[in-house]
């Protein structure tokens, strides 16, 4: 059996494992652990006057942006959503604006329909579902945000969005893994050097 695979096998086997600890937590704690993330988010996270910020719709039991959207949209910062284009495309980032209907845009989750401005997110909200000391993240496995990441020319900062839990002592990290800068849980906010982009 080669390294990849066996590299392959483990994060499917840690993919699990996280899967199954994000599920036992309680309805009630993660609409509590939102509405704190969402505070810890204002206060840790630096966004520029007119700055496009990128969030996710949740989906089954993701750390929920509701309380995020809010704070944000109230802040008068501009929001958009990433749309799955094909299998193994980049994400394609549409503006968002309160009350815009979205439509299903990949995997569960949603998005404003097509014709809504394209745009590029200058800081960047990602669902995962570990993270570890160093910034890696361990996500869903099909590298829609890796490819985007790598596809953007500008300075971009990658906060992971999580519940505290989520937290793992190292990942197992591949080449094409993008770290992040930063990761804002319900307890607080972790920084991780930066990372140059090309």
């Amino acid at each position: 059996m080669s390294v990849q695979t066996d590299l392959k096998r483990a994060k499917s086997d840690m993919r699990d494992a996280a899967h199954q600890k994000r599920a036992a937590l309680s309805s009630s704690f993660r609409t509590e652990a939102a509405i704190a993330a969402a505070e810890t988010f204002a206060a840790a996270v630096p966004i520029e006057t007119g700055q496009i910020v990128s969030l996710y719709w949740a989906i089954r039991d993701e750390l929920s942006t509701k309380p995020l959207f809010t704070q944000l949209l109230g802040a008068g910062h501009q929001i958009c959503l990433p749309v799955v284009t094909g299998r193994h495309e980049a994400l394609e980032f549409r503006l968002w604006q309160e009350g815009q209907p979205l439509a299903p845009s990949g995997f569960g989750t949603f998005a404003p329909q097509a014709g809504a401005p394209v745009v590029v997110p200058d800081v960047m909200v990602l669902p995962m579902l570990a993270f570890d000391n160093f910034g890696n993240r361990l996500g869903y496995g099909a590298g829609h945000y890796d490819r985007s990441i790598d596809g953007i020319d500008k300075p971009l900062t990658l906060v992971g969005y999580a519940f505290a839990a989520q937290a793992v002592d190292i990942m197992l990290a591949e080449p094409h893994d993008q770290p992040l800068h930063m990761v804002v849980t319900e307890t607080g906010a972790w920084r991780f050097p930066a990372q140059e982009k090309n």
